[in-house]
């Protein structure tokens, strides 16, 4: 279960990444505690792009109220495992 949710926040990470166009910042090096919005610098309008993103990837629903609750990686990467379990 670990390895898939590694798998995931990875995954995350390189969504983030690529829609934000991070430089100098890979999966591996991008701390999946940071918070996205105080510290990352991720607006409002980044979070719901990297949402539809995230959404098409894996296939769950993401309801805009639960946007304020996904603030890092690790958050985000859980809460899709928690949806893809039927967790709604």
């Amino acid at each position: 279960m670990t390895n898939t949710i590694d798998q995931t926040i990875n995954r995350v990470a390189e969504i983030i990444i690529n829609e934000l166009k991070l430089e100098d910042v890979t999966p591996e090096t991008f701390n999946a505690d940071l918070d996205l919005v105080d510290e990352v610098g991720i607006d409002s309008m980044d979070l719901a792009t990297i949402a539809l993103v995230i959404r098409d990837e894996f296939g769950i629903r993401i309801d805009e109220d639960d946007y304020p609750k996904l603030t890092t990686i690790r958050i985000i990467g859980e809460y899709i495992a928690e949806k893809q379990r039927g967790g709604e």
